[in-house]
């Protein structure tokens, strides 16, 4: 029996957001979103996603209102991916996730984020409060920074980019290969 597309049996809030987010590859648009990925091609390199894949996600979540598409060139057109306030609420979501990944599969700290705006070294807790002022942090505060578990030498440019400690939302610097 195959399975269905949504779950219009289900009367849940869960199962409501699994059905905008809940496909393999969405999160990971959205993580990268987060982490300041922002074009088409970087996406599909640092993903590692089939075209057609990422096509049909990136529509998927403009139409639930998680990205907006905006123009950055206008010759040849080319167009950005941006996370709206509905897609960084996610924010939280995605931590807590990784926090249970990291604590539950694999143990390996790649990625390590903490509160930028006081200035601590210390990680955020695992439902994104500081551990130093107390406060939960904003997303545009999160300073992600690269854990000991990361490949130091990565092939592809964005992975390469976010070895750098950079704020989550700003779009990341890819260098030229």
């Amino acid at each position: 029996m195959a399975l269905g597309k949504d779950y219009a049996t289900q009367e849940c809030a869960v199962a409501r957001a699994l059905e905008v987010i809940g496909e393999r590859w969405t999160l990971l648009i959205v993580r990268d979103a987060l982490y300041g990925v922002r074009r088409y091609n970087d996406f599909l390199v640092h993903l590692g996603i089939p075209r057609a894949v990422l096509a049909a996600r990136l529509q998927n979540l403009i139409a639930a209102g998680i990205l907006e598409k905006r123009r950055y060139q206008e010759s040849p057109p080319r167009d950005e991916y941006v996370l709206t306030e509905r897609g960084t609420a996610l924010w939280p979501s995605l931590r807590a996730l990784g926090v249970w990944g990291r604590e539950h599969l694999s143990g390996a700290r790649l990625r390590y984020f903490r509160h930028a705006t006081c200035g601590t070294d210390k990680e955020l807790g695992p439902y994104g409060e500081c551990p130093a002022c107390g406060t939960v942090v904003p997303v545009e505060d999160v300073e992600m920074l690269p854990g000991p578990g990361l490949d130091l030498d990565p092939a592809d440019p964005v992975s390469r980019a976010l070895l750098r400690p950079k704020r989550l939302l700003q779009p990341i610097e890819t260098d030229p290969v």
